[in-house]
């Protein structure tokens, strides 16, 4: 519990045996059910979530038995969190690539009531350029221009 809030990770996880792990091991204990939406990996992901969650209760493995990309492991993840009632969720990647201790300043805006929505921007910490995959950093800003070109929403990021 958050502040009288029940939270779930939402990790989706495509290939990730690498960093699952770690992702799931940094989660902090006011979490209180994580749920890992493996979208159809063909590296050890689900066995390595399976085995985390012998020990870990909080844990949940949702497999997807084919790969419908990050957003669909995204909707089943709030879909999981909606059919058992959880006040937030929250997404993670499972690439371990978002700090856990970001987490208070997104969920406190929403527990206070003076957001619906929070989302993080791995983009503005000055970690992003070495933490992040160089093409992948690049590709995202690019699409980030592109999209605040396109829409006007200049302060969209992301």
């Amino acid at each position: 519990m958050y502040r009288d809030k029940s939270i779930a990770i939402v990790i989706p996880a495509h290939n990730e045996e690498r960093l699952i792990e770690a992702t799931l091991r940094g989660l902090p204990v006011t979490v209180d059910r994580v749920v890992v939406v493996d979208d159809c990996s063909s590296d050890q992901t689900r066995q390595r979530v399976l085995d985390y969650a012998k020990d870990d209760s909080r844990v949940t493995l949702v497999p997807h038995e084919e790969n419908g990309g990050v957003g669909a492991a995204i909707a089943t993840g709030y879909r999981w969190c909606v059919d058992n009632k959880v006040d937030i969720a929250v997404v993670m990647a499972g690439d371990n690539q978002m700090d856990p201790a970001d987490l208070p300043g997104l969920l406190d805006v929403l527990v206070d009531g003076r957001a619906d929505y929070a989302k993080g921007n791995r983009l503005t910490t000055d970690e992003a350029w070495s933490k992040i995959p160089k093409v992948r950093y690049l590709g995202n800003s690019a699409l980030t221009l592109f999209t605040k070109i396109a829409s006007g929403y200049w302060h969209v990021t992301d």
